[in-house]
C-alpha cells in the first residue's frame, strides 16, 4: 500500500512530473516540426519505429477530426480545459491521495496541457510523429503527451481495482488494533 502524501509532497510531485513531461513533449514536437515537416518518414529497427509528421485535427487517432470547424474548438480545447481543472482540483484539495495516484494523474494531466499548448498555437491542431508497428501491424501517429495520457489512464484503470481492498484491509487492521 502506498503512503498518503502530504499536500505539499503531492504538489512538488505533480510538478515536477507536469514540468519534465510538458517540457519533454515540447521539445519532441518542436524538434519533429523543424526536421520530419518537408521530410520523408524515418524507419528504425526494420520500421518498427517510424518517425512521421502529422498534423492531427482530432483527438486519440484523429477521432473528431471530421467534425465541424465550429465545434472542434469547444470539444478539443474547453472540454479539455474542464476536465483538467476537475481533476487538478481533486489532485490538490482532496484530503488523502497516495503516490500512484499522483503520478497516474500527473501523467494525465501533462499530456493534456501539452496537446492543449499545441492546440492553442497551432490553431487547433495538434503535432503527432511516432508511430510503431511490425509490418502492416500499426498504431495511429502519436506524440509523447499521448504515451502520457495512455500512462497515467492505465495506471489509473489498474489501481481502481487496488484502493478499496486496501482501504477495507486498513480499516480492518484499524479496528483489530483497538
Amino acid at each position: 500500500m502506498s503512503a498518503i502524501l502530504t499536500k505539499p509532497r503531492r504538489i512538488l510531485l505533480a510538478v515536477a512530473i507536469l514540468a519534465s513531461c510538458v517540457g519533454c513533449d515540447q521539445a519532441t514536437k518542436s524538434f519533429a516540426t523543424q526536421t520530419l515537416r518537408s521530410a520523408p518518414p524515418v524507419s528504425l529497427l526494420a520500421d518498427t519505429i517510424r518517425f512521421e509528421y502529422a498534423l492531427n485535427p482530432g483527438g486519440f487517432l484523429s477521432l473528431g477530426g471530421n467534425l465541424p470547424e465550429a465545434i472542434r474548438p469547444w470539444l478539443f480545447v474547453v472540454f479539455n480545459v474542464t476536465i483538467m481543472t476537475l481533476i487538478a482540483t481533486v489532485l490538490l484539495f482532496r484530503q488523502s491521495v497516495n503516490g500512484e495516484t499522483v503520478i497516474a494523474v500527473s501523467f494525465i494531466l501533462a499530456g493534456g496541457i501539452g496537446n492543449l499548448i499545441d492546440r492553442i498555437s497551432n490553431n487547433g491542431l495538434v503535432t503527432d510523429f511516432i508511430n510503431v508497428g511490425i509490418g502492416p501491424l500499426r498504431t495511429g501517429i502519436f506524440n509523447i503527451a499521448d504515451m502520457a495520457v495512455m500512462f497515467g489512464g492505465i495506471a489509473v484503470v489498474l489501481m481502481v481495482g487496488h484502493e478499496p481492498k486496501e482501504l477495507f484491509e486498513q480499516s480492518i487492521s484499524s479496528q483489530e488494533s483497538q
